[in-house]
């Protein structure tokens, strides 16, 4: 097996420089009056679990590359030699920088210093709840992932950037020559009852939008390569979009591209994976936690979440109670 390191993105709201920055390119003088939801920012304690998770029961991952704008928690132990703290100056182009939009930070992720060619991308609210081995995400070299159909209309900015990056991949890739080529990766009985969208879709004659685990997520670096320089154009032109915007492209490009060159293993990721949105489900997050009942598990936050500070620190115990010691990633 290669080496698999993992990148994971974070961000400081509270930093002085953060703040100054964001005040300066938003035209408004506080997060809150941007019209962003500050959830997507804030740090709700539960970090350093993500460390003692990959510590724990990943421990075969060879290096973290830990993104961030520049500050790092005060609790993170950045001499330990399996991490590497790289700042959004260390591999994004100076001219877009400085930058609050998470898919212009993503897509210059092959740029990272020391990135091993396979690699896993967690945002900070993904957490490895049990041991899990490299095979689940790599085999025979090539990423695992469910390659499955799903219309998703455009009603919200996340979706049309979907519908965007559809755009672009129909411009490169012939539905019906990539189906045959891997008839064998989309028709499988291992995506079970989720793999219907993919008969459903058959005779359409363009792609349209997959399914999303919203997940660790396992990358060629070459992907990477390849995508800019089919879509260079598109991307760097977005990439000035200091903030999230509509017009622009996810890193979800990169895995459809990846699928449509074949270069997966299928995987139904939904068998071991789970999102909980917390203002909806906190009890079932809880429990998922405290039993272990996934392998990776999303607590996705909301800005309407009841009793925020009470759920957080219930979250907290559940995660100490499975993880109660510390990691050589804190101090």
């Amino acid at each position: 097996m290669p080496p698999i390191d993992i990148v994971v993105t974070w961000v400081d709201m509270n930093d002085p420089q953060w703040k100054k920055d964001f005040a300066q390119y938003s035209h408004q003088p506080g997060i809150e009056d941007n019209g962003i939801n500050q959830v997507r920012f804030r740090d709700y304690g539960l970090f350093r679990f993500w460390f003692r998770g990959v510590e724990t029961f990943a421990p075969w991952v060879r290096k973290i590359h830990f993104v961030t704008s520049g500050p790092v928690p005060e609790w993170l132990n950045t001499d330990n030699p399996k991490i590497n703290v790289v700042k959004h100056s260390d591999y994004i182009p100076a001219e877009f920088l400085p930058t609050f939009n998470s898919t212009v930070i993503e897509r210059y992720m092959h740029k990272i210093p020391g990135l091993s060619d396979n690699f896993i991308y967690f945002n900070d609210d993904f957490f490895i709840l049990k041991p899990i081995g490299p095979d689940r995400f790599f085999q025979n070299g090539l990423p695992c992932d469910i390659a499955v159909f799903q219309y998703n209309p455009a009603w919200s900015q996340w979706y049309r950037k979907l519908k965007n990056n559809i755009r672009l991949i129909n411009l490169h890739f012939k539905k019906k020559e990539v189906m045959k080529k891997w008839r064998h990766k989309w028709y499988t009985p291992l995506y079970g009852k989720k793999g219907f969208g993919n008969k459903l879709w058959k005779l359409y004659p363009r792609f349209i939008t997959l399914r999303v685990h919203h997940n660790a997520q396992p990358y060629l670096k070459e992907t990477f390569e390849k995508v800019w320089n089919a879509c260079g154009a598109e991307l760097k032109e977005t990439s000035s979009f200091r903030f999230r915007d509509s017009k622009d492209y996810s890193p979800e490009l990169f895995r459809t591209w990846q699928i449509c060159e074949g270069n997966f293993e299928p995987y139904n990721t939904y068998g071991d994976t789970k999102m909980f949105p917390l203002m909806v489900k906190p009890l079932q997050a809880l429990k998922a936690v405290r039993n272990q009942e996934y392998s990776l598990i999303c607590l996705n936050d909301n800005k309407r979440i009841k009793n925020y500070e009470v759920l957080m620190q219930h979250l907290r115990d559940a995660f100490e109670f499975i993880l109660p010691e510390k990691s050589s990633f804190e101090l």
